[in-house]
């Protein structure tokens, strides 16, 4: 059930909001695009004047005095993420693009999930296209989407007088969700604090390599937030700069990392990194791939690539932007051999570190199926023997187990509905594949017509719609969304 203190968080949350597009004003006015001046002023007005609805009515309702519940914490969380693309998708719809509002909100929610997939390209309308101001929105949408929109607004709930553990469990749902203090408010403001000092240091790695100043803050807020989302149509291949790729390489590696780690290393000043046996996971599966496919496109008949250090900068930056879930591109990957393109697939499904921006099933889940599975194994052969299942040094309860068996069941049954659901539109098998996967791990680009110099704009507008759905399951990582539509329909 809906009660007052959802509707003032959720108030404050598009409030949040509105007053987040300014800097975009800012932009439009630097760069005298008086329309898109209009359409974000507008898209703030509108925002705004929902939030006040939102918080003054929570007052027709009976004060609720206990502490939000984890049922309510989920309706936030979720309603919130709705919210926020519906109203994000205000300044595409309001602007003189001619952009559908199904395909506003398209971009919306893949920015705010940092997916990268877009409805603008060569074959639609040109990145170029759009004004400076909902260029830097499109980035911006994507930075706050990164860490969570809800967990920055955290900060605020004390003026509510309201607890807000459950809302950061809610977020950051996953069997290594430790929280790294006490306290929620300066959890989020730590979080925030490395987020905000690694985007800077981007930033001006960027602007030092050649960037302009609008690329270098853009292009900064979307690696960090391993989101995908360029300025230009041609994506990272524009800048035409291998420096400019290993700095990407580099930091979206980084951003595949939990972010507990990295608090450990800059607040306590402790290299703690391979004492972390999901980390270790992830550094050891980045490089076999990387090796895997720099050794297959080098030997490769089609003679396209050499045996050299350009082909291993093209292999690495390909490796590191779909199994962190960045989406960005410099290559046309498809064209590659077989066996990459395979991996690659594989990769829209495993993503990064639990803790980190990325999206898709996450590492740990993964190494933790394995586990289950030799276990199981072990235990056909001494049936009579306990075992204990470790992460580390860590045991894990037989409740995370199901509940991780759950989720990749789960997962893998959304990828083949809502593939089937896509056949439907007469979409080739491997694009349905494609745009499943890639929705649901919030990669961005994929393989058959979503493929990475493609884009999603030709696609039916139901597909749009479900795939926006996916977005934000994945996001989400799946559990926080069916809570809340378990309690609507099934209650």
């Amino acid at each position: 059930m809906i009660n007052n203190k959802i509707l003032k968080i959720l108030g404050m949350l598009l409030g949040f909001l509105s007053f987040s597009m300014f800097p975009s004003i800012l932009w439009s006015f630097y760069f005298n695009e008086s329309n898109e001046i209009l359409s974000i002023s507008f898209s703030i007005a509108i925002t705004l004047a929902f939030a006040l609805i939102l918080y003054f009515s929570s007052y027709f309702f009976k004060e609720n005095k206990h502490d939000i519940s984890s049922a309510d914490a989920f309706t936030i969380v979720t309603l919130g993420w709705i919210l926020t693309a519906f109203f994000g998708a205000f300044p595409y719809y309001l602007s003189q693009n001619g952009l559908s509002f199904i395909d506003s909100f398209f971009e919306s929610m893949s920015g705010f999930t940092t997916t990268g997939a877009t409805i603008l390209g060569q074959s639609t309308l040109p990145i170029e296209s759009l004004g400076h101001g909902l260029l830097f929105w499109r980035s911006f949408t994507q930075f706050l989407g990164g860490i969570g929109i809800v967990v920055f607004s955290i900060a605020l709930l004390p003026l509510l007088g309201i607890g807000g553990v459950q809302l950061f469990k809610a977020e950051v749902a996953g069997p290594t969700a430790d929280k790294i203090t006490p306290r929620i408010k300066q959890t989020a403001k730590l979080l925030w604090s490395i987020y905000l000092g690694l985007t800077t240091i981007v930033f001006v790695l960027f602007y030092l390599q050649g960037m302009t100043f609008f690329d270098s803050i853009c292009h900064s807020f979307t690696t960090i937030s391993t989101a995908g989302f360029s300025t230009h149509t041609e994506s990272i291949k524009y800048f035409n700069s291998p420096g400019i790729e290993w700095t990407m390489i580099i930091f979206m590696f980084i951003s595949g990392i939990s972010f507990t780690l990295h608090y450990i290393f800059f607040a306590k000043r402790k290299f703690v990194y391979f004492n972390n046996e999901e980390f270790r996971t992830y550094f050891f599966l980045f490089f076999i791939i990387l090796i895997v496919v720099f050794i297959n496109l080098s030997t490769s008949s089609s003679n396209l690539y050499k045996f050299n250090f350009d082909t291993f900068r093209h292999s690495a930056f390909t490796v590191t932007s779909l199994l962190t879930t960045s989406g960005f591109v410099t290559e046309n990957y498809e064209i590659w051999p077989h066996l990459s393109v395979c991996l690659f697939f594989f990769l829209f499904f495993i993503g990064a570190s639990a803790g980190s921006t990325t999206g898709g099933i996450k590492i740990v889940r993964t190494l933790l199926i394995f586990k289950y599975i030799y276990f199981e194994i072990k235990r056909l052969i001494h049936p009579n023997v306990v075992y204990n299942i470790k992460i580390g040094k860590k045991n894990i309860s037989e409740d995370i187990i199901k509940n991780t068996l759950g989720f990749y069941l789960f997962y893998i049954m959304i990828f083949v509905l809502f593939s089937i659901f896509i056949s439907f539109y007469n979409i080739d098998l491997l694009s349905a594949l494609s745009i499943s996967a890639s929705s649901l791990g919030n990669i961005g680009p994929g393989l058959g017509t979503i493929g990475p110099y493609d884009n999603w704009g030709h696609l039916p507008n139901a597909v749009k719609i479900i795939s926006s759905f996916c977005m934000l399951l994945g996001r989400l990582e799946i559990f926080t969304v069916m809570v809340l539509v378990s309690r609507i329909f099934f209650k």
